[in-house]
């Protein structure tokens, strides 16, 4: 389970499991996006409330289209937007409405991200769109940097179908959240 095999990743994501992979701070978890059933695994393995929503990561801005509404933005809003990315920089962006409220929790938006981490940019490329990304925690523990704490902090959860054991990029912080419409820091 900690070796990095892109089919057995990939393979995880299209039969609605759940995968843990390094981002540029923190290891995530992640999920088809469109499945309420892997995204709700997700949920359960974090012991997190759905109300509160979660990041979609993408490795290019037209992955983000079909769940975040850009035609929202302005040209000089949109392009504030692209010129972070790809980076570790989160922007929350009017949802489409046809977004899973598993996603925007209790809020009309969706946060989203370009990654440049070459393990994210390799499953987005490969899956052809963007994934979930939350970090790989229990609510309110600190988030796993390593696969070695992915797996001790999961161990014996069979929610957790793989683990890419590759480093994160380095970031000494979680990338940062702005509001694209004001362009507002919340984190």
């Amino acid at each position: 389970m900690t070796h990095y095999n892109l089919s057995d990743a990939l393979n995880a994501l299209q039969t609605e499991g759940v995968i843990a992979y390094p981002t540029e701070s923190v290891f995530g978890l992640g999920c088809d996006p469109d499945s309420d059933l892997a995204i709700q695994k997700i949920l359960d393995l974090k012991q997190r409330p759905a109300h509160k929503g979660l990041i979609l990561i993408a490795s290019n801005i037209e992955q983000l289209e079909a769940y975040a509404d850009f035609s929202t933005l302005n040209e000089t809003l949109l392009n504030n937007v692209k010129k972070t990315w790809p980076g570790p920089f989160t922007w929350v962006v009017p949802a489409q409405e046809s977004l899973s409220k598993l996603i925007s929790g209790d809020f009309d938006s969706v946060a989203v991200r370009v990654s440049d981490h070459p393990v994210v940019q390799a499953l987005c490329n490969e899956f052809n769109k963007p994934i979930i990304s939350t970090s790989a925690n229990l609510s309110g523990l600190d988030a796993c940097i390593t696969a070695e704490q992915v797996e001790q902090m999961f161990v014996g959860n069979d929610l957790l179908d793989y683990v890419i054991n590759e480093p994160v990029a380095g970031l000494a912080n979680p990338s940062q959240i702005h509001l694209a419409l004001t362009g507002e820091r919340l984190r």
